[in-house]
């Protein structure tokens, strides 16, 4: 029987970059210097972190559009179909289970993780819940995801194509795939996907997707820093 390997994170890696607070003033500024941007000029920090602060408030989307980040993430499948629901300016490669055979690498909850939905939908909140929910929720998917694996293997084994035998793999198991997006879309995506305070518009994420969303916040932050900022300064809504 092959082994199965339980897992409760995600994995979030930086492929490749052209992102940069730069990139964005440089855009901004063709709309009054035109061809004179292309020119050498000393730049000013503060001004561009003004800049960049104001186009943020203002909603002056399109200058954000030219900085583009590549992502590699590994996630459960469950994980993935939340994020691809995020369309304008990202683009998606996923792993193929019809043309690859699916690692055994299934996502069970830590122990930290809610797991009580208290109100209705809308209004509602989550609580940890009991030892012994997370021992059902734990013990099910260690079991059916075992037992699935096992189901999945015996297909592959009797010749069926991997695209019918995945069909009893349950949506805890990870895939990866490719995501590159904008900084303008990125920080739409981190505005519905994560969960501050200082946002200005509540939002209730996944935990899961938090997890990967949160990874991606912190490259960000590392290559756009000024952006980053003023998209929390004017309470985290994208511009």
């Amino acid at each position: 029987m092959t082994e199965v390997t339980f897992r409760s994170d995600m994995t979030v890696r930086l492929v490749k970059h052209s992102a940069a607070d730069t990139d964005v003033t440089d855009a901004a500024r063709v709309s009054t210097q035109g061809d004179e941007i292309l020119e050498a000029f000393e730049r000013d920090p503060e001004r561009d972190k003004g800049l960049i602060n104001f186009l943020v408030r203002d909603r002056h989307g399109s200058p954000f559009e030219h900085a583009t980040m590549t992502f590699f993430v590994s996630s459960p499948i469950f994980v993935a179909r939340e994020f691809f629901r995020h369309r304008a300016g990202f683009s998606y490669n996923e792993e193929s289970g019809r043309y690859a055979e699916l690692k055994p690498f299934f996502y069970v909850p830590s122990d930290g993780r809610p797991l009580r939905q208290v109100g209705k939908p809308g209004a509602y909140e989550f609580t940890l819940g009991t030892y012994k929910q997370f021992m059902a929720v734990s013990g099910d998917l260690r079991r059916i995801s075992t037992e699935a694996y096992s189901s999945y293997k015996r297909l592959l084994d009797l010749d069926v194509a991997r695209e019918v035998a995945r069909m009893v793999l349950p949506v805890n198991i990870y895939t990866s795939f490719y995501v590159t997006c904008n900084s303008r879309s990125l920080m739409h995506f981190l505005g519905l996907r994560t969960k501050r305070e200082n946002a200005r518009v509540p939002s209730f994420p996944q935990l899961e997707i938090q997890m990967v969303a949160d990874q991606m916040e912190e490259h960000f932050r590392t290559l756009m820093p000024e952006t980053a900022a003023a998209f929390d300064k004017n309470g985290r809504v994208s511009p």
